[in-house]
């Protein structure tokens, strides 16, 4: 069995409903008991972190699979009715407080550094943020990292306009270094090779009219991310990261509601994070 050093940190990538990948991850973590002193983690990554902080298995799973099945909270309807697409009052207030109770008690206790990432529309940079006490800022902070760029509303924290943190750092590999943890283990929702063949546009000025840097920031999207996605998989040829990843081919896009798909990619993560489970027990 190989070891990982002490001071190893654990990055979670975003990228929607592809993040059931993680929460099967995480859940064989759990179970194996395995912890790191730090995590970071964005978007998707942030809302599955919070119930492994809390050590609450399945608990995601069951948010992103069943009670997307009994809820339907991915639609237009929202869209149009509340302005955004993942219906907010339902996964931020009902889910946690009353429907599928997270456990902030326990999740204040975890001695580890949990980080989660926005982007600052003001100033089109990403903003590292944590909170284990204050329990509508932690919302607001998840909220805020999960909320995606056009289908989703800007949140604000602590006085400033905040959206998904994937829009400048999307896989803050570089960041958890800079905290002080050269070693990570980064658990991503796309394949090895895989790279956006999106085009980068300039974004008119008609939307997010007031945010002129984070139009800039948008329009560099699809460019910031692929040089993430090389940087990881040359740090992982240079042995700086281990990399939990689908090995499949995805069919899970950000905003796929189709269950069995979920399920699939689920069961998948699972499998992924009890291999790692195996190799680095000890």
């Amino acid at each position: 069995m190989e070891k990982l050093e002490k001071n190893t940190g654990l990055v979670l990538e975003g990228g929607g409903m592809r993040g059931v990948f993680t929460c099967g991850v995480l859940d064989a973590f759990m179970k194996h008991g395995v912890s790191f002193p730090y995590v970071v983690a964005v978007s998707a990554g942030a809302c599955n972190g919070m119930s492994y902080i809390s050590q609450q298995p399945r608990r995601a799973r069951y948010s992103n699979i069943d009670l997307l099945r009994k809820y339907g909270y991915i639609s237009l309807k929202n869209l149009i009715a509340k302005g955004s697409i993942f219906d907010p009052n339902l996964l931020y207030e009902r889910f946690p407080n009353d429907i599928l109770p997270f456990d902030y008690e326990a999740f204040g206790r975890n001695p580890a550094v949990f980080e989660m990432v926005c982007t600052n529309c003001q100033t089109g940079l990403a903003e590292y943020l944590t909170e284990k006490s204050d329990r509508r800022r932690m919302m607001a902070i998840v909220k805020a990292s999960s909320s995606l760029p056009y289908v989703a509303q800007i949140t604000d924290v602590d006085g400033k306009p905040m959206l998904d943190g994937g829009i400048v750092d999307s896989i803050p590999v570089e960041h958890s270094i800079a905290t002080g943890h050269p070693f990570n283990v980064v658990v991503m929702t796309r394949n090895r090779g895989f790279r956006s063949k999106e085009t980068d546009r300039k974004v008119p000025r008609f939307i997010y009219g007031d945010y002129p840097r984070l139009r800039v920031a948008l329009s560099r999207r699809v460019e910031i991310y692929n040089r993430q996605l090389e940087l990881v998989e040359r740090m992982e040829e240079w042995g700086e990261v281990v990399v939990i990843r689908p090995q499949k081919p995805m069919e899970v896009d950000r905003i796929c509601r189709d269950p069995e798909k979920l399920e699939r990619l689920y069961e998948e993560g699972y499998h992924e994070g009890e291999q790692f489970c195996e190799r680095y027990k000890a």
